[in-house]
């Protein structure tokens, strides 16, 4: 019986692997629309800017749904596997209104992003290893990380690029609730070196999906 639970486990590992790599994001809530009277207009030059910022942002999506997916898989608790899957799906909204977003700036996703998703759920894995408590941590962390992400982005969009404006600014509030949550249900902050080696690695993927 429990090698039949580690197999359907396993099996519903790949199939999220592979819904979330390959098949269009979909969402469960409209994207957030920006304000009635706020600017729409964008030169070729914001476009093109606006489409690399977002085209980031969706590969950070895409990163922390594989996070999420990787620590739910090794998670201990079953409260605490909820908690990551609900928060996974969050982020599948998140996925789904910057795959949105990139196609009416016509633009693409990442052409690397089955790289940040393997990379990524091998890493929540790693971290999950450690224990729920560490695991939640490394959520609280994450999260603290991508608010300052997202803060830096909203100061680089173009100023006429309302829209994608509303979705980061809505998917900046939701970030810092599954962080706040995570750390409240007991998450222990992982140390500075790990910090760093975050930093670091967020750093080499949003340069990258920037151009790539």
């Amino acid at each position: 019986m429990e090698s039949g639970r580690s197999l359907d486990t396993a099996i519903a590992a790949v199939d999220r692997a592979l819904r979330s790599i390959f098949a269009p994001a979909r969402t469960s809530r409209p994207a957030p629309d920006p304000p009635a009277d706020a600017p729409g207009t964008l030169s070729e030059t914001d476009r093109r800017t606006s489409a690399a910022l977002m085209r980031v942002n969706h590969a950070g999506e895409l990163a922390a749904q594989a996070l999420y997916h990787g620590q739910a898989l090794v998670a201990r608790s079953r409260a605490t596997r909820d908690m990551l899957l609900a928060a996974a799906r969050s982020e599948s909204d998140h996925l789904a209104w910057c795959e949105s977003r990139l196609r009416e700036l016509g633009a693409r996703p990442s052409l690397l992003d089955p790289l940040w998703y393997v990379g990524s759920f091998a890493i929540g894995a790693a971290a999950a290893l450690l224990g729920d408590r560490a695991s939640l941590g490394f959520v609280a962390e994450t999260e603290r990380q991508v608010e300052g992400h997202l803060d830096e982005h909203l100061g680089r969009l173009p100023a006429g690029d309302a829209r994608s404006r509303a979705i980061l600014q809505a998917m900046r509030a939701e970030e810092i609730a599954h962080g706040a949550a995570a750390a409240a249900a007991g998450g222990t902050r992982p140390p500075a070196p790990v910090r760093a080696l975050m930093r670091r690695t967020a750093r080499i993927m949003t340069g990258s999906a920037y151009w790539i």
